[in-house]
């Protein structure tokens, strides 16, 4: 993976259309350039736990320690932070997920904000990697994490 080649061309457009090695296609976009017609169902990307601060509401340190130690990858739902742009929470929730591979969390932390990204996008593709998008395998979970420490399984 090209990391320098796929962080320049997302700095320029403000979004990044990835072939992964599935055959999928993936879009990373910068939240303030979301648009309505791409949806509500994107989740942020983030390479560090401290970065949750930023897109959800506090919340327990129960439900830190959840993401922190998760295993497998794993897509959480929490309350949206007031900061988020306005339209991308849906019923006052957004979903991220702490991107744990090698290789796509050195391309986060290179683009050093939070993404969001969108599966099975119609784009044309910028670029193609042979690594696999984590987010796609049959192991990723999904739980809801509540400001109070309440923890709902939604797919395990």
């Amino acid at each position: 993976m090209d990391q320098s080649e796929f962080v320049k061309l997302f700095r320029d457009k403000g979004s990044l259309t990835i072939k992964e090695g599935n055959g999928k296609v993936i879009t990373l976009t910068k939240p303030e350039n979301w648009k309505e017609q791409q949806g509500k169902d994107g989740i942020y990307l983030l390479f560090d736990l401290f970065q949750i601060r930023s897109i959800s509401e506090q919340f327990s340190e129960i439900s830190l320690d959840i993401v922190e130690y998760a295993s497998k990858p794993t897509i959480y739902t929490s309350p949206a932070n007031r900061l988020v742009p306005e339209g991308l929470a849906v019923n006052g929730s957004i979903r991220f997920a702490l991107i744990r591979d090698t290789e796509w969390n050195k391309l986060l932390f290179q683009i050093s904000q939070p993404v969001l990204v969108y599966f099975d996008t119609k784009e044309s593709v910028d670029v193609t990697t042979k690594k696999y998008f984590p987010l796609f395998g049959p192991s990723v979970k999904e739980m809801y994490l509540g400001p109070d420490g309440d923890v709902k399984i939604l797919k395990g």
